[in-house]
Formats: structure tokens, C-alpha cells, sequence
């Protein structure tokens, strides 16, 4: 059998791929793999389980539950709730480990299955290979009579997660007008509360799920209603997340888009000047701006770039004890705080630099001097050969020379399908355009299938 597991977990279309069969199954394998091969002798492993608000994670969550408790795991119900919650929550209450069901940013009909081991952690490859080997053996536990696993409504685990989100902000949040737009997602309840709680006055949209809408043309990937709306009122700034609230974008005052970059560089500059910064270092990855490494460099600060991907992020991080990275998409990691990209104390902590320097978003995120950035895909084309080919290497060396330290290139091969991805910085769009037509030019007549 294939590989089940993505780069994310379990990710599928709801009752396509993703069955309430394979989720027991993979949650007995769990059980199994993170839950009793860790647990004391003598204790039955806990777990807990927490979704996003898609109408599949109803049976989808059930059949989790169900797949742990059969195997002599105690479950705690968290409920809807954020991923970073979920994380948070693991190590909060010392479960031996988590399950999430959400599928983040897609569309409402996809769905899926993260674990978190121990402390809230992503598993690494490894382990995700040994609950495939137990899931694909089917050699399950089936305790009996007293057993079995039971489970528990985790009551109080939104409160828990404000709480900490709350305690983590530098500074309060009071004096701001913030719009968060939710994505009908997995942070509509907790989002508000926590900001509010915070000190901000908050108007929210994208906040009525109803387990078919969650990112449909709201959240991180729809900014238009929020630019809307933060101009509408005369707010501060807007907050936006995904699906299941690992990660945030911004916009200011006027409706400008605030990245993930900028926020990274915002608040990277923050910790260096608390002194919290380890090693003044920023883990981003291949694909951020060029424009954030100049400021970096500008500030004394390091850039780290890891592969693309929150998990190669975080890799480097721990290996490295770096308290900081993220990607452009918004998904930014506090080791300090969290175990993961946490979008909810993305954006307080965002709002709090905002509150501590009395500045402006949009003056804060002028830090940094987004480079023009031109990204086409060539398709059929082979892939493999994108590192080794003499002809593609020598183009983009000699695109590299023409553009020097204000232009950047990367050609990427895509981990799905048959394409290289291409992408040019450089001091203009037109240069950088050019210049990346000219690389897809020498990548089709060279790779070509």
C-alpha cells in the first residue's frame, strides 16, 4: 500500500478517501503506535480529540472516538476547536497524545486526520509510517468489560486556550478596533473571545458556520470582505484565518494586505529587541520574500530557510533551538508559546506590537520591502532532472549573476504532480518577469516528457 500520510496528515474528500472506516482503523493503529507503547504499565493512555466545524467531522470525530475508546484509550472531547488549541491542550493536560480532524484551508466536502504526539507535537515521518504498519496489519486491541476506553467532555478546553493565549501577549489590546474574519472555521467561537478578552473592541466576520461554508470565499484565502469591512468601520487593522486557525494574515488600516512575511519580520523584530529572539534567528522557508532577508539582514538578524512546509519549518527549529519561523502563507510558529503555527496568537501577538508601539500597521510593516515575485509552473515536464540537468543548472546560475543580491531564483519540482515551479525576485516586475519566462524557456526545451 501506498503512503497514506501527506505532508499534513490524513487528507482526502469526505467519505472518498477519508471513510469512518479508515478513521477508526488509523485511530486503533494510533492507539497502538502513540497511546500504549508510551503509556506507564498499568495506565490506560489518554487522548484528545478535537475538530473543525465540517459536517463530516461529526461522524468523522465519532469514528475516531470510537476507534480509541475500543483500544483502551480515554478520550477527552475538545469539541470544535483550532488546531494549535488542540496542540495547546495535549500538553496542557498531559494526554499521550491528540487527534485533529480537519482538512484547514480546503473546501468544506475534504476533510482530515492529524495526529499530535506527546506535548502536542507533529509526529515525525517515522512514527507516521509505524501507525500505517499497525493500520495495514489490522492487528488491533480489543479490550473488554472494564478495559475499554471511556470518554469525557473536555468542558472547559476553549477557556483553557484563551487563557493562555491571553497570558502570552506582551502588552493588552485595548484602545484597538480589530475586524477577524473566522472562515467560518474552527476559531469562530474562540478567536472573538480571546481578542475581546484581550482588552480589543472586535467586529468579526466569517464567524456563522454551519458545517458546509467553512472558508467559502471568507478566511485567509478570500481577503476581500475583510479589506471591506476594516475600511467600512475605520478599524485598526483585520485579522484573518483559515479553516482550523494555524495561521493568520493581516490587513491595515487602509485594506492592505499584510503577509506572512511582514508579519514574521514584525515580529521577529519585536523579540530581538525584547531580547527573546534565540540566537537572532528566523526559520522561513525557500519560498519567502527576498525582501524579508534584506530587512533581516538590516536588523542583525538571521534567516534560516528550511524546505517548504510547516514541519521542515519546526524541524529546524528544534534541531536547531531556534523560537521562531513560519512560511508566507501566515503560518507562524512561537516555540515559546506553542508547538506549532498558531493563528490566534498570530494575530494578538501582531495586535499587541501594534498596541506596545503605538504605531500603525501599515507603518509597522514597512520594515520590509516586498521584491516583485514572479512564479510560473511548467508542466510535463521531468522533474527529477530539475537539480541535475546542466543546461537548467547554468541558466539559472547565470540568472542568478544578472539579477545579483537584489533578485533571487528557484525552481522548485512540485511533491504532487509533474511540474517545476519557477519562481524570479528581482528589483522590478518586469524584470522579474522576464527573466522567469526566460528560465521556463531553457526548462521546456531541456525536461520536457
Amino acid at each position: 500500500m501506498s503512503r497514506i500520510f501527506g505532508t499534513d496528515g490524513v487528507r482526502g474528500l469526505a467519505n472518498g478517501l477519508l471513510t469512518a472506516d479508515l478513521a477508526m482503523q488509523l485511530s486503533q493503529a494510533a492507539a497502538i503506535v502513540l497511546g500504549h507503547r508510551h503509556a506507564a504499565e498499568g495506565r490506560r493512555p489518554t487522548a484528545v480529540v478535537a475538530r473543525d466545524g465540517r459536517a463530516s467531522g461529526e461522524f468523522l470525530g465519532a469514528a475516531v472516538t470510537a476507534g480509541l475508546a475500543s483500544s483502551g484509550v480515554d478520550v477527552y472531547d475538545a469539541g470544535v476547536l483550532p488546531t494549535p488549541a488542540a496542540a495547546y491542550l495535549v500538553g496542557d493536560i498531559d494526554a499521550d497524545f491528540g487527534v485533529m480532524i480537519s482538512a484547514s484551508h480546503n473546501p468544506a466536502p475534504d476533510n482530515g486526520i492529524k495526529f499530535l504526539a506527546h506535548g502536542g507535537k507533529k509526529l515525525p515521518d517515522a512514527v507516521e509510517d509505524a501507525i500505517q504498519q499497525v493500520y495495514e496489519a489490522g492487528d488491533f486491541l480489543r479490550p473488554t468489560g472494564a478495559e475499554v476506553g471511556r470518554v469525557t467532555r473536555l468542558s472547559d478546553a476553549e477557556d483553557r486556550y484563551i487563557l493562555h493565549l491571553v497570558g502570552a501577549i506582551p502588552r493588552r489590546l485595548d484602545g484597538l478596533s480589530i475586524v477577524l474574519d473566522c472562515a467560518h472555521g474552527a476559531a469562530s467561537g474562540a478567536s472573538p473571545d480571546a481578542f475581546r478578552d484581550a482588552g480589543a473592541s472586535v467586529h468579526v466576520i466569517g464567524a456563522e458556520p454551519d458545517g458546509l461554508n467553512i472558508n467559502d470565499g471568507v478566511g485567509s484565502t478570500h481577503l476581500e470582505p475583510l479589506k471591506q469591512k476594516v475600511r467600512e468601520l475605520g478599524a485598526d487593522l483585520g485579522i484573518a484565518h483559515d479553516g482550523d486557525a494555524d495561521r493568520c494574515l493581516a490587513v491595515d488600516h487602509t485594506g492592505t494586505e499584510v503577509d506572512g512575511d511582514q508579519i514574521m519580520c514584525i515580529i521577529a523584530m519585536a523579540m530581538k529587541e525584547a531580547g527573546r529572539l534565540n540566537q537572532d534567528t528566523l526559520v522561513a522557508t525557500v519560498m519567502s520574500n527576498l525582501g524579508l532577508q534584506l530587512a533581516l539582514e538590516k536588523a542583525g538578524i538571521n534567516l534560516v530557510r528550511a524546505s517548504v512546509g510547516d514541519r521542515y519549518v519546526l524541524e529546524s527549529m528544534v534541531a536547531n533551538g531556534y523560537n521562531l519561523g513560519g512560511e508566507q502563507s501566515g503560518h507562524v510558529i512561537m516555540a515559546d508559546y506553542a508547538t506549532t503555527g498558531d493563528g490566534l496568537l498570530t494575530g494578538m501577538m501582531l495586535a499587541s506590537r501594534v498596541a506596545q508601539t503605538g504605531m500603525p500597521l501599515q507603518e509597522l510593516a514597512t520594515v520590509m520591502t516586498r521584491m516583485p515575485q514572479v512564479m510560473i509552473n511548467v508542466k510535463n515536464v521531468d522533474k527529477a532532472a530539475t537539480n541535475t540537468n546542466q543546461a537548467v543548472l547554468d541558466a539559472v546560475a547565470e540568472t542568478e549573476q544578472r539579477l545579483g543580491e537584489e533578485g533571487r531564483v528557484l525552481l522548485r519540482p512540485s511533491g504532487t504532480e509533474p511540474v517545476v515551479r519557477v519562481m524570479v525576485e528581482a528589483a522590478t516586475a518586469e524584470e522579474a518577469q522576464r527573466e522567469a519566462e526566460a528560465l521556463v524557456a531553457v526548462v521546456e526545451e531541456n525536461l520536457s516528457l
